[in-house]
C-alpha cells in the first residue's frame, strides 16, 4: 500500500499542474495545482460535485477514471463540449490544459450558470460508447478480467468449457506494455488471423502495482507462456517455435517459411494467457519421482483433482458410456488391442473402475528414469529427464547469486537473455555476460514453478521452465459459467453444478 500512497498524488498531481493559468483564471491560486491531494479538492469545487467524489479518487485504478471524468467537467467550464476537445484533454491533459490555458478567449463560467448542452442522439451513443470502453478497460486491465479454460490441463480441477474471472489485485495489476491496442481482443485483431491487435512504438517497462499479496503456492494462476515470445504465425503457440528449432534446426525454420510460417515476437502483456497451478515458489526445490511431486522434500498435496494417465484393459468387452459419464471420463482413446483403453483419471477414479465386473486391472503409466524427454526443461543430454521422473532443481529468486558454467548454463540461458535483457555468449569453455567474463549471476525477478493439474496432459513448467514475475496476470478466483462443448443446448450443456463456483 505504500507505493500507493506515493504514486496516487504525483500521477494525479502532474497533469493537474498544467493547469495552472486554468486555475487562475477560475479565480483560485495557480499554486494550488502542485498540492497533492488539495489540487484535487479544489479541482472538485470548481467543478461543482460533491465532496463524496473524492472517495473515488482514493480508490487505485477507479481513481484514473474518475479523474478523467473532472478533466472533462473542468473544460466544460471554459465553453469547450465538442467530443474532440473531451477527448483530447482525458488522454493528453499536458497538451490540451496549456493550449486552453493559452486561449484568450477561454473564460471560466460557474457550471452552476452554465445552459446544459443539448447532445444529439449520435452524440449520446458515441458518449455512452467511449465511456464504457474507457470504463471496461480500466476493469479488466486493473481489477479483474473474464477467460475462458480452452485446454483440459486443470482438469478435473478446473474444465474445459469454464468462464472464470482473474483477479488482477490479487498480485498487483502490471502496466500494460503495449498501451495503445484495439480493445477487448489479445494479441490478433478479430477479423483476421495474423494482423497484430497492438502497435508497438509506444511501449512502457514493466511495473507492478501493489496487490492484496504475493503469489502463494497451490494458488492457481493466468500468467503469459514464456515460450510465446517467438512464435509462427502459422503455428501460433499450439507448436513451440523452440520445439521446431530442436527438430529441424533454426536456420531451416527461419527460412522455411511455406512449411514453418513467419517467425514473430511478441511482447509479454500480448503472448498466450496460460493458467497452471503455482506448485513452486522462488526459493522452492522441485522434484518429480515417479510421477509424485515434491517440493523442498516433502509431498505437496494440491486443493484440486489430480489426474495421471491410466491403461485399463477389459476381459475384452467394451466399457459402456453410461460408465463414462458415472466417473466424467472425458479424456481417453481405445488401444490397439481389444479391450484395452487409455484414460486420463483420477486416483479415486481409477480405483472405481478396478472394482467393476468386467475390468481386469487399472494401471498408472509411469514413465521410467531412463526416458529421456528431450523436450523436457532445460532440453540438455546433460539433465535426462521426463514428466514423472523430473530433478532436483531450484526455483530462483530476486537476488539469489547463482553459478554459471557450461553446466548450469542450460537453468539459467533464457533467465539472463529473454527474461532479464542481457548479452550472452559462449566462447569455448568461457561464458560472457554483456562483454564481460562471468562465473556467477545475479538473479534480478522472482521466479515460479507452475504445473497443470492434469498431470499427464499439461505443457508446463516441465517443458519451458521458469515463470517470470512480470508474466504473472492474476489469480482464477471465480467459475460463473461452466459449458460442455460436447452436449446441446438443451442436453446438459450448461454444467449448473459447475457453475457459480470459487476456483480452488
Amino acid at each position: 500500500m505504500l507505493q500507493l500512497v506515493i504514486v496516487l498524488p504525483l500521477l494525479l498531481t502532474i497533469p493537474t499542474i498544467f493547469a495552472w493559468k486554468l486555475f487562475e483564471k477560475a479565480g483560485q491560486k495557480g499554486i494550488y495545482t502542485i498540492i497533492p491531494f488539495y489540487n484535487l479538492f479544489v479541482l472538485l469545487q470548481l467543478i461543482k460535485k460533491p465532496w463524496w467524489w473524492y472517495v473515488f479518487l482514493l480508490i487505485p485504478f477507479i481513481n484514473v477514471f474518475v479523474y478523467m471524468l473532472m478533466l472533462i467537467e473542468f473544460v466544460k467550464a471554459f465553453g469547450k463540449n465538442g467530443l474532440g476537445e473531451h477527448l483530447f484533454v482525458a488522454v493528453l491533459p499536458f497538451f490540451y490544459l496549456p493550449m486552453l490555458s493559452a486561449d484568450p478567449k477561454a473564460h471560466y463560467s460557474d457550471p452552476d450558470t452554465i445552459k446544459k448542452v443539448k447532445k444529439g442522439p449520435v452524440r449520446e451513443w458515441l458518449d455512452a460508447i467511449i465511456f464504457a470502453v474507457v470504463a471496461a478497460t480500466i476493469i479488466r486491465t486493473f481489477l479483474f478480467e473474464a477467460y475462458t479454460i480452452p485446454t483440459s490441463s486443470m482438469e478435473k480441477s478446473l474444465l474445459v468449457g469454464d468462464f472464470l474471472f482473474v483477479s488482477k489485485i490479487s498480485y498487483g495489476p502490471r502496466l500494460p506494455n503495449t498501451p495503445l491496442a484495439f480493445p477487448f481482443v489479445h494479441h490478433t485483431l478479430p477479423w483476421s488471423e495474423t494482423a497484430k491487435s497492438y502497435v508497438e512504438w509506444v511501449k512502457w517497462p514493466y511495473y507492478r502495482f501493489a496487490g492484496l499479496g504475493p503469489v502463494k503456492r497451490n494458488d492457481a494462476v493466468v500468467f503469459n507462456y514464456p515460450a510465446g515470445d517467438t512464435l509462427s504465425d502459422k503455428f501460433q503457440s499450439n507448436i513451440s517455435y523452440y520445439s521446431m528449432v530442436r527438430e529441424s534446426g533454426r536456420d531451416k525454420v527461419l527460412s522455411d517459411e511455406r512449411r514453418f510460417g513467419k517467425i514473430i515476437a511478441r511482447p509479454v502483456d500480448k503472448r498466450e494467457n496460460y493458467i497452471k497451478r503455482c506448485v513452486g515458489l522462488p526459493g522452492d526445490v522441485i522434484q518429480i519421482v515417479n510421477g509424485e511431486l515434491l517440493v523442498n522434500g516433502q509431498p505437496n498435496p494440491v486443493a484440486g483433482t489430480l489426474q495421471f494417465r491410466y491403461l485399463v484393459k477389459t476381459d475384452g468387452s467394451g466399457i459402456n458410456q453410461r460408465v463414462l459419464d458415472k466417473y466424467n471420463i472425458t479424456e481417453g482413446r481405445s488401444g490397439n488391442r481389444a479391450g484395452e483403453y487409455t484414460f486420463w483419471i483420477s486416483e479415486d477414479v481409477a480405483q472405481s473402475l478396478a472394482g467393476l465386473s468386467g475390468i481386469q486391472s487399472v494401471t498408472k503409466i509411469v514413465e521410467t528414469t531412463t526416458d529421456w524427454n528431450p523436450d523436457i526443461f532445460p532440453n540438455s543430454n546433460l539433465y535426462p529427464w521426463n514428466i514423472d521422473n523430473y530433478g532436483p532443481i531450484e526455483v530462483p529468486k530476486a537476488g539469489q547469486t547463482v553459478p554459471i558454467n557450461l553446466q548450469s548454463l542450460p537453468f539459467y540461458e533464457r533467465i539472463i537473455t529473454a527474461y532479464e535483457g542481457n548479452k550472452l555468449e559462449v566462447k569455448g569453455n568461457d561464458i560472457y555476460i554483456n562483454g564481460a567474463p562471468a562465473t556467477s549471476y545475479t538473479i534480478k525477478m522472482n521466479y515460479y514453478w507452475l504445473m497443470g493439474d492434469n498431470r499427464h496432459n499439461s505443457a508446463d513448467s516441465r517443458y519451458w521452465g521458469f515463470v517470470p514475475d512480470d508474466h504473472i496476470v492474476g489469480k482464477a478466483v471465480f467459475v460463473w459459467l461452466s459449458l460442455d462443448k460436447n452436449k446441446s443446448l438443451f442436453g446438459g450443456k450448461i454444467r449448473f453444478d459447475k457453475s457459480m463456483r470459487f476456483v480452488k
